[in-house]
């Protein structure tokens, strides 16, 4: 009995030792990732149906059970599996399509997370001070009605919805300051999603990659908080346009399966290197180094 007894508390002590050494190899890291549509096709890894895409809009959970969990997070699964991690990350439909309005663009994450900062959610919607308090990394995009820019009006207003260069500077100048308060928390900004050719006028497909040019090469600072994926360049791989074998259809700027499942691999490269190597061993389309 005495023998059977030590050689249980050995076996306790083990298991437990074994127990407290994954524990100091495991990284605990929450990640929220922010979309609407487009990024709800790149999360799943390929064009979810009618119903997945109804259900999601009740919760992520139904949706899981319905059409199968989705590829991002079977990636992190897979990922903390092998590496002894412990990353979760989640979506989020943000703005939601009620009270605030299904509007995404440099406008609205200024008008809720600049301009109605705060603890308290604004129309609903929660604000950097809430969401920094449970997610240590945050990506976030625009839905691809953010490339049809306007002409420049006679002065900036960074107070406008007007889909302008000069508005758009001003609104992400305050939203790179607003994020730079929260240093403590990881940044991912995706640049725009582009439009097929029958979408979208030239005009502003052209200013769309002025715009987007000047993100990545004026805005973005190097050694702070912000990382850029761009997803701009992977949807039009130097053109002005969505490439139409990369969209749905040719009047369709959503993604199609095919390049779902390129870019979902290619963001959860890029979310696991700004995590670990602060961005440093992937391009800003996600492609490894």
């Amino acid at each position: 009995m005495k023998f059977r007894f030590i050689t249980f508390w050995l076996l306790f002590a083990m298991v437990s030792l074994n127990s407290c050494k994954q524990k100091e190899k495991t990284s605990d890291m929450n990640i929220l990732y922010i979309h609407h549509s487009t990024g709800g096709v790149i999360w799943q890894g390929e064009r979810p149906s009618i119903i997945t895409r109804a259900a999601r809009k009740i919760s992520t959970g139904l949706a899981d059970a319905l059409g199968g969990k989705a590829r991002l997070p079977l990636l992190f699964d897979r990922f903390n599996k092998e590496n002894n991690r412990n990353y979760t990350i989640k979506e989020m439909a943000f703005p939601k399509a009620a009270p605030y309005g299904w509007h995404n663009y440099p406008y609205d994450y200024y008008d809720i997370w600049v301009k109605h900062a705060g603890n308290e959610p604004y129309m609903e919607e929660p604000t950097l001070e809430m969401l920094t308090k449970q997610y240590q990394v945050i990506s976030f995009k625009h839905c691809y009605p953010v490339s049809n820019i306007q002409p420049d009006k006679d002065s900036a207003d960074i107070n406008s919805d007007y889909k302008s260069i000069p508005n758009y500077k001003l609104q992400y100048l305050a939203l790179r300051d607003k994020l730079h308060e929260f240093p403590d928390t990881k940044f991912i900004l995706w640049t725009g999603a582009a439009q097929v050719k029958s979408a979208i006028s030239e005009d502003e497909a052209l200013r769309a990659s002025e715009f987007f040019t000047w993100v990545k090469d004026e805005w973005d600072q190097p050694g702070d908080n912000i990382h850029i994926w761009d997803l701009y360049s992977l949807e039009t791989e130097g053109g002005l346009y969505f490439k139409e074998e990369y969209a749905t259809s040719s009047n369709d700027s959503h993604p199609n399966t095919e390049f779902a499942l390129k870019a979902v691999q290619l963001i959860f490269n890029r979310i696991v290197d700004v995590i670990e190597n602060d961005g440093t061993r992937t391009n800003l389309t996600g492609e490894k180094l």
